[in-house]
């Protein structure tokens, strides 16, 4: 114990030196700052601490409080050892978990009081609730051993309803104990939609009970070695993880992809390929072949089952890259004479349409890449990701349709890019551009060269994760992380309230705790001092 406390105040002086270094200014604001990421929008300090002991007590006067007290409850004596007994009552030293449906603010507002006697935690909907606890937890887990949360008095509320990061399991596949702890930290940092990729060119990684050979055989292989053995979610799986997410108040949404991107489903079952081209074979689904669309709607439809969210989102992106065989296929070309089509990208939106309809039937919405943006698709039950940062004409087609968007432009938000120039590993930095922590704390909506109708349009934002050149669980949290923080941030707090230096500063008591996890991250205030993995 001696030696933990020991490491501990070796810690506090390491942070205290940090902030020593920084400009006075910085220094200043950040001592005044409230120490949670994301920065609550509205934060006061007081006098004194809630210390928890064995008296302390959660309040539930309502029942549907529990999922969010229980989660607090897990995450105490998880991380400290802490166990909290929960109560109807008002005792003292108690934390209550209180419903008022009069709160203003948007979905996931919340209000949080600590005082030295008992901390309230206030808001009209369970979302909001735990994000009140999630802020508590914050500051408990920065105090380390003294088990005491600092006296605040915050009014927060986030910027955007859709706070998202996307995971690409199809290049390599990373498993169920790793994306749990992706989530933990998703719900930390208050992120709310994890966007899944599972199926591309590499690999298939979903288990579909009535096409077995999509996870057996397509799951066969990754970027780094394509003889690799199969690896896949089972339904199993996928449910643990989809239950583990809602207890964080994450939504998770797959993406199978498609009518490109189609590899691997097509080396389990060949006779639903479009072909491809030389560089990019076996790319497509075949949009000629009756059987494609009745063997695709079968996948969704289990999709459907194992994903409440009530979204897949069906990619739609880069089919050029494969679609030469379509000019040959005798299916494709008969379509086309027989509905007038002039060219193949009439035949993509032939193809998404389609599949858009059959989502459509069993009441998901569908959500897809910017390609798909001239496509007739319905504004109430469409969700389009703006991912090419050079064509803002794309989300400018999107504003002028009515389509809801999320803004996850490549610069940058996508975190497979490096984020420093000291980096040799993964896509040149000189030729693709560097997302730096300083550029995805600062982005906003408002610095794009387009014009927005409404401001209700924009969902939120997006970081994605491709994993071309991310093979390991420590890359991938060097490339996650501190960013995650980040995007958290520029997600959850308006733009005039942010200060880079200060979040910094904040940032900096975050390390010990991204240690204390095991993670591998970046460190931004001394790149030095965390080597980059290779791989």
């Amino acid at each position: 114990m001696q030696a933990v406390i020991f490491k501990y105040m070796q810690i506090k002086k390491l942070v205290f030196l940090i902030l020593f270094l920084l400009t006075p200014g910085a220094y200043l604001a950040a001592q005044q700052a409230c120490p949670v990421v994301p920065l609550p929008v509205q934060a006061v300090k007081g006098k004194g601490a809630f210390r928890f002991g064995e008296d302390t007590r959660i309040v539930c006067r309502d029942g549907r409080t529990m999922p969010v007290a229980h989660y607090l409850q897990q995450e105490l004596f998880r991380r400290h050892r802490l166990t909290v007994a929960m109560k109807p009552a008002q005792a003292a030293q108690s934390i209550s978990l209180v419903y008022d449906g009069k709160w203003k603010g948007p979905v996931g507002a919340y209000g949080l009081e600590i005082r030295a006697d008992r901390v309230t935690i206030t808001a009209r909907d369970n979302e909001g609730l735990f994000n009140g606890v999630v802020s508590l937890v914050q500051l408990v887990r920065q105090e380390g051993l003294s088990f005491e949360a600092a006296s605040w008095s915050l009014k927060d509320q986030p910027l955007y309803q859709w706070r998202g990061l996307m995971l690409d399991e199809s290049r390599h596949f990373f498993g169920k104990e790793k994306v749990k702890q992706i989530l933990d930290w998703m719900a930390f940092y208050k992120l709310n939609r994890f966007h899944w990729h599972l199926t591309d060119q590499p690999g298939w990684r979903l288990e579909i009970k009535q096409y077995p050979r999509l996870a057996m055989v397509g799951g066969i292989g990754n970027s780094s070695n394509e003889n690799a053995a199969a690896a896949y979610y089972t339904q199993e799986d996928i449910r643990e993880i989809v239950a583990y997410a809602a207890e964080r108040f994450i939504v998770i949404i797959p993406e199978i992809d498609m009518p490109g991107h189609a590899t691997a489903a097509n080396r389990a079952y060949p006779e639903f390929s479009g072909g491809g081209s030389a560089k990019f074979p076996h790319f497509t689904f075949n949009p000629g072949k009756e059987d494609t669309y009745q063997y695709i709607s079968r996948i969704l439809k289990e999709t459907d089952v194992l994903f409440p969210s009530q979204m897949v989102h069906i990619g739609g992106d880069e089919v050029h890259f494969g679609n030469e065989q379509w000019r040959s296929d005798t299916g494709v070309q008969r379509l086309m004479k027989q509905a007038g089509m002039k060219d193949l990208v009439a035949v993509e939106r032939y193809f998404v349409e389609r599949v858009a309809d059959s989502l459509l039937r069993i009441q998901n919405k569908v959500l897809a890449w910017d390609e798909v943006a001239d496509f007739a698709l319905k504004p109430d039950s469409t969700i389009v990701f703006w991912w090419r940062h050079n064509k803002p004409e794309q989300l400018q087609k999107l504003i002028d349709k009515s389509l809801p968007v999320v803004l996850c432009p490549r610069l940058p938000f996508y975190f497979d890019y490096m984020q420093d120039s000291t980096q040799v590993h993964g896509p040149n930095w000189r030729k693709f551009g560097l997302n730096s922590t300083a550029a995805v704390y600062r982005f906003t909506r408002e610095a794009l060269p387009v014009k927005f109708r409404d401001a209700e349009q924009v969902l939120g934002i997006q970081a994605n994760v491709w994993t071309e050149w991310i093979a390991s669980p420590q890359r991938l949290d060097y490339m996650l992380f501190p960013r995650l923080a980040a995007v958290s941030e520029a997600a959850w707090t308006p733009a005039a309230q942010r200060n880079y230096d200060g979040f910094k500063t904040r940032l900096a008591a975050h390390f010990p705790l991204y240690r204390a996890d095991g993670l591998y991250y970046f460190d931004l205030l001394n790149p030095a001092q965390t080597g980059e993995p290779k791989e």
